[in-house]
């Protein structure tokens, strides 16, 4: 059962959703204006639609010894669809390595990497990312602090009231 089109009662599980992933349906439902039955009916239907596309947990990487938070601008040798396939192969097989983006324009990659410290990311970029063949350069960019984060997308009140409308 997928259903397309989404309405104003969708939005409003996403965004429950988005908050805690953890919501019970009953929860769920509460907050969606609905009884639990076809609030779970919509929310398969969401999942089989993929527009939710998984739970996880929200780990936190300094208790567990990644203190080291860094964007890494990559600039390949060339921009052929084997290199920039190669290297998209190679950043799957670097746990270190936990968001990767091809883009558009001077920078080919954009890699967000989690190191323990300086040291370990000193030996990621000497052992691992400026071994691989078709890197030309690197330029780092460390976090200082995470000032916002957000992940999933705005479902704001206005996107709900603009579904109500339709």
């Amino acid at each position: 059962m997928k259903r397309v089109k989404l309405d104003w009662i969708d939005l409003k599980m996403l965004r429950a959703l988005q908050k805690n992933g953890r919501i019970t349906n009953v929860e769920l439902a509460k907050a969606a204006g609905i009884s639990a039955p076809p609030c779970l009916r919509r929310l398969r239907a969401l999942e089989s639609a993929h527009y939710i596309k998984g739970y996880f947990a929200d780990v936190s990487g300094d208790k567990l010894g990644y203190g080291t938070e860094v964007f890494i601008k990559v600039s390949l040798k060339e921009q052929s669809e084997e290199a920039t396939m190669s290297f998209a192969r190679a950043m799957q097989a670097l746990p270190m390595v936990r968001e990767c983006y091809m883009l558009a324009g001077e920078t080919d990659f954009l890699l967000k990497v989690v190191a323990a410290d300086m040291t370990d990311y000193q030996n990621f970029i000497t052992h691992h990312l400026g071994m691989l063949p078709q890197v030309a350069g690197v330029k780092s960019s460390m976090v200082l602090q995470r000032t916002k984060y957000e992940p999933g997308v705005p479902i704001t009140d206005q996107s709900v009231n603009d579904a109500r409308k339709k």
